[in-house]
């Protein structure tokens, strides 16, 4: 059963609710720092949204790199997550619109377990979400359904009563392919342009004007 009759609202983590990239970009420099071959800011930005193993795998030399690095990355994320996260203008305020109007809300990120409850403890978050779907929770991960679907299933929500926001085209392809609508929201890393081929249903400048987006659904 629904925990709610209204909409089900879906959410990315980074680059949607809190601004964090100036840190991802800092763990991946970190984690670089003594390597000639190294992404590029464009490039890494690219892959925000799938896991970081996933990203880092095109950058390194077989499964015990890959591993390393990620064990370097963690570490300079671990001792500046705090100082580089902040919550994205009215999301907090938007979080707990929908938690009043009684939306059933979840998280669908590619971030960790850990790291994903500490952002969201840190910017205001903790309790604003009825189910949290993190990367360790599917084997497969965003551009693909499945997080999106365990959100769902979560929250005992249906795909054409959901709303799936997110700032990447792995966000969009993920919500298109689970058939929720999706909303691009265009204050993180990525461009219109960028998003524009992943088709979302909707464009937010503001996260303010997800309730008019809702609205316009149907409650």
């Amino acid at each position: 059963m629904a925990i709610s009759s209204r909409p089900a609202l879906l959410f990315d983590l980074d680059g949607t609710l809190i601004d964090s990239i100036g840190l991802l970009l800092e763990c991946m420099q970190f984690a670089f720092a003594d390597r000639t071959r190294r992404p590029s800011t464009a490039e890494w930005v690219a892959g925000i949204g799938t896991p970081l193993r996933t990203q880092l795998a095109e950058w390194c030399e077989g499964p015990d790199d890959v591993e390393a690095m990620v064990g370097r990355y963690r570490d300079y994320q671990d001792l500046h997550l705090e100082r580089l996260t902040s919550p994205f203008p009215a999301v907090l305020e938007t979080l707990a619109w929908a938690r009043r109007e009684g939306h059933a809300t979840a998280i669908v990120t590619s971030k960790g377990q850990g790291m994903t409850w500490r952002s969201l403890r840190h910017v205001g978050l903790g309790e604003a979400f009825d189910a949290v779907v993190t990367f360790e929770e599917t084997a497969r991960h965003k551009p693909l359904p499945d997080p999106v679907f365990l959100a769902l299933e979560r929250l005992g929500a249906t795909p054409d009563r959901a709303i799936f926001v997110g700032d990447s085209p792995h966000d969009m392809h993920a919500g298109r392919a689970a058939g929720v609508v999706t909303a691009a929201a265009l204050w993180g890393p990525f461009s219109r342009d960028e998003l524009a081929p992943a088709a979302p249903d909707h464009w937010l400048t503001d996260m303010s004007q997800l309730p008019g987006i809702v609205a316009d659904l149907g409650n």
